[in-house]
């Protein structure tokens, strides 16, 4: 089952790499194309819409199928759409094909996380989980560096074939890794849309695409907030960038073992309201390059430690139609994502500077604190009503047969 596991996170350490890779690449694909950078850009938020259009869609489409088949399947398509990235020779090929290579996302980690959930012992859900995300997390301490360098300094387009061989492996490891699990009857596509009329997936949505958005608004800045605020030579930021990965990998199973061992929806509002004060804090470090340092794998930490627990809370939220629940979950990551650069940025083109984005990030995972904390109220409340229904049907049952019981002679 643990070789099951890695090959899931295989397929998070590939997905990860392409989704963050071409931020760094850009200048040099923008140059090879003979377009702006700013233009060249559409390229991430044409990957980030295929993920959001694909995770719901294709975990819909795929709920009648073997999960075995599924997950190397949607393998089978990220890997063929990121080696035609490699290939791609014009702006337009290369935004349809990087359109289709995040359409696969959502639905992998939505239909893999469910998987992890079923391969684990009980009440290990969580860190199996965090066992697959931990492959996106390496991919920032590894696959990210390596492929930047290979852009930067030989050719970008090897960066992506990478990524399809990557793929390649991982398809070849869910073959021979993955037991077949039995298809759980569940409901028709009708019945599970009908998730979206319940009020809890919907705040949990809200969670994520909200609270972790104030991740995004200082990560998406991070480089220029080294360079220009504390001082960092440029060359040194990808050193920086890959503390920062070596943070999420800690926080990765941290939050998986948290989750486990209190409740998902606890620790994810834990963990939100830490964040918001350790990006406050950041801005009163920023001018110390040892303190930015130790601030800079602290966030990560935090910052990736609430994947799990958002995750299984989203999951818990979506009772019939988990798999469905957790993919629209993966959308909302990257709304977070478009979210938290596009709102950091305001105050930084406002001329705020870009500590600013800090601040910005800071709001939104408090107010996804906020919004998590709702969730275990209203849990809480729901927990204590059925506790009290408990105790009447209790008192009941005492006074009916015991004190009111009619005397034998």
């Amino acid at each position: 089952m643990r070789k099951a596991l890695y090959a899931l996170a295989l397929g998070g350490f590939g997905i990860g790499m392409t989704e963050f890779v071409i931020m760094g690449i850009l200048p040099e694909v923008a140059k090879s194309m003979s377009i702006s950078i700013p233009k060249a850009g559409h390229f991430i938020s044409a990957y980030a819409l295929g993920v959001v259009i694909g995770a719901p869609t294709l975990t819909l489409l795929s709920n009648r199928f073997q999960k075995k088949i599924v997950l190397i399947s949607l393998m089978a398509w990220f890997a063929l759409f990121n080696t035609l990235t490699a290939f791609s020779g014009t702006y337009e090929i290369m935004l349809v094909t990087r359109f289709f290579s995040g359409l696969p996302h959502g639905a992998f980690f939505g239909v893999g996380a469910v998987v992890a959930g079923r391969l684990s012992a009980n009440g290990k859900e969580a860190q199996a989980v965090a066992v697959m995300f931990g492959g996106l997390t390496i991919a920032n301490i590894i696959g990210v560096p390596l492929g930047t360098y290979i852009g930067q300094h030989i050719d970008w387009r090897i960066t992506f074939a990478l990524v399809g061989l990557i793929g390649l492996g991982t398809m070849l490891s869910l073959f021979f890794w993955m037991p077949a699990l039995p298809n759980k009857s569940g409901p028709g596509l009708i019945k599970q849309m009908g998730l979206l009329k319940r009020k809890e997936p919907w705040m949990v949505l809200m969670v994520t695409a909200i609270g972790t958005g104030g991740f995004f608004a200082w990560y998406s800045y991070i480089a220029p907030l080294l360079i220009q605020v504390t001082g960092f030579e440029e060359y040194l930021v990808i050193y920086i960038l890959v503390i920062a990965g070596l943070g999420m990998t800690a926080g990765n199973m941290i939050g998986g073992k948290l989750a486990d061992r209190y409740s998902p929806v606890t620790a994810t509002s834990i963990l939100l309201f830490v964040m918001s004060f350790s990006l406050l804090l950041f801005t009163f470090l920023a001018g110390s390059k040892i303190a930015v340092l130790i601030m800079t794998f602290a966030l990560g930490t935090v910052s990736f430690s609430i994947a799990a627990p958002v995750q299984m809370l989203m999951i818990r939220a979506s009772k019939g139609a988990e798999e469905l629940g957790s993919s629209f979950n993966q959308a909302a990551f990257n709304i977070a994502n478009a979210l938290g650069a596009f709102l950091g940025g305001i105050p930084i083109s406002l001329g705020y500077g870009f500590l600013s984005a800090n601040w910005v990030g800071a709001l939104l995972a408090l107010s996804g604190a906020l919004i998590a904390g709702s969730v275990m109220l209203s849990q809480t409340n729901t927990l204590i009503g059925f506790n009290r229904l408990l105790i009447r049907f209790k008192w009941y049952l005492f006074r009916r047969y015991i004190l009111l019981a009619p005397t034998r002679s």
